[in-house]
């Protein structure tokens, strides 16, 4: 058993399916920005980089993935694409599951999107044996994930569900914990990183 997860951190870590997730993920942001463009030409300047949040995570882990292909580990980047790719591809995820709930049907649209965006959080756990931030990075990518979460539901700028709009309070109490749930992923990746710094030195 421990020869196939072996092989399998191998094939994940080999540099030719790194560039090819690079891709996919490169790919899927653009798409992102795309699907976001209604909602962005009607948002105020001062809010737009907050609006896109799915894409913007996944361009988190498209820098960071460029990172591990040539090496190098852009710590801060490695702690934003973490959070708020497990968050944002959690909470779409929800969001669509809800809508089906609400009004019995999401189309293939809503299926890709619960699809792609649980992938987006099944990536970012995969890689965590990779990531090699710090407290700092942790606590500047929590700063940015919170005060995202107050200009969303403070400021009114989550993303469009407009059959979710009743449910727009309870949906940001959710959001905040999720965000809180995530934060707590990466402070423990961050143990393991010193537990396994400390086997390695000892």
């Amino acid at each position: 058993m421990k020869a196939f997860f072996t092989q399998c951190w191998f094939l994940l870590t080999h540099r030719s399916f790194l560039t090819l997730l690079f891709f996919i993920n490169l790919f899927g942001t653009i798409y992102g920005y795309i699907w976001y463009g209604s909602q962005l030409s009607r948002t105020e300047p001062k809010f737009l980089i907050f609006v896109p949040d799915s894409p913007t995570a996944s361009l988190f882990f498209c820098i960071a993935v460029l990172g591990w292909i040539f090496g190098k580990h852009f710590k801060l980047i490695e702690a934003l694409a973490l959070i708020t790719l497990v968050k944002y591809g959690v909470w779409a995820v929800v969001m669509n599951l809800l809508t089906l709930a609400e009004i019995g049907s999401i189309g293939p649209a809503g299926w890709m999107l619960v699809f792609s965006h649980g992938l987006m959080a099944v990536q970012a756990i995969l890689y965590m044996a990779n990531y090699r931030f710090g407290m700092v990075h942790i606590a500047i990518a929590a700063i940015w994930t919170l005060h995202n979460d107050v200009i969303d539901y403070v400021f009114g700028q989550m993303p469009t569900y407009s059959v979710l709009s009743q449910y727009a309070s309870q949906i940001g109490y959710f959001t905040f914990w999720l965000s809180i749930v995530c934060i707590a992923i990466a402070y423990f990746v961050y143990t393991n990183i010193i537990n396994t710094s400390r086997n390695h030195s000892s």
